[in-house]
């Protein structure tokens, strides 16, 4: 079960409240969770501004708990470039990200990474294991956090009212 912080957020002034990166996020956790899955969605994008690759929650779906979200664009854009790092990309996702997810971050050297609603219990960037700021992470990205977070944390909260 997750846990939405409602921090108040000051990302940086270039970026909108509403941002069609956002939104394309936002679009791929609507369709997890018609499929039964958390709603949480990711798109990865290019220095250029195009989208490389976007995905959903898929972990039921797959019976794999590494399957969110941020994994799943990594793994796609990583495969498509046929390279294991990606410096020129960044990332929008609709949650924080979780401790394995920041680290995959990491580990492919994403540029900067945008996310919607923060996630007190279970976030692994501004709150829990921090991993971006520990001595043995190897790249930290420029970190944007609470990006369009009223509507993030809303599909969050509604998805899992009703499983209750």
């Amino acid at each position: 079960m997750l846990s939405i912080d409602s921090r108040p957020s000051s990302p940086s002034s270039h970026l909108m409240k509403t941002n069609p990166f956002m939104n394309e996020a936002i679009a791929e956790a609507i369709a997890a969770a018609s499929r039964g899955e958390v709603p949480i969605g990711a798109i990865l994008v290019d220095s250029m501004g195009k989208v490389l690759t976007s995905a959903g929650n898929r972990t039921e779906e797959l019976n794999d708990p590494t399957a969110h979200a941020e994994i799943l664009v990594i793994r796609a854009a990583c495969a498509a470039r046929g390279e294991p790092r990606l410096p020129d990309c960044d990332l929008w996702v609709t949650l924080e990200p979780c401790a394995m997810c920041a680290q995959a971050i990491s580990n492919a050297r994403i540029r900067r990474l945008y996310y919607g609603a923060y996630d007190a219990k279970g976030g692994g960037v501004d709150h829990g294991a921090r991993i971006f700021s520990q001595s043995t992470c190897h790249h930290q990205p420029e970190i944007y956090g609470g990006i369009d977070e009223s509507r993030t944390a809303t599909l969050l909260k509604d998805f899992f009212a009703v499983r209750r």
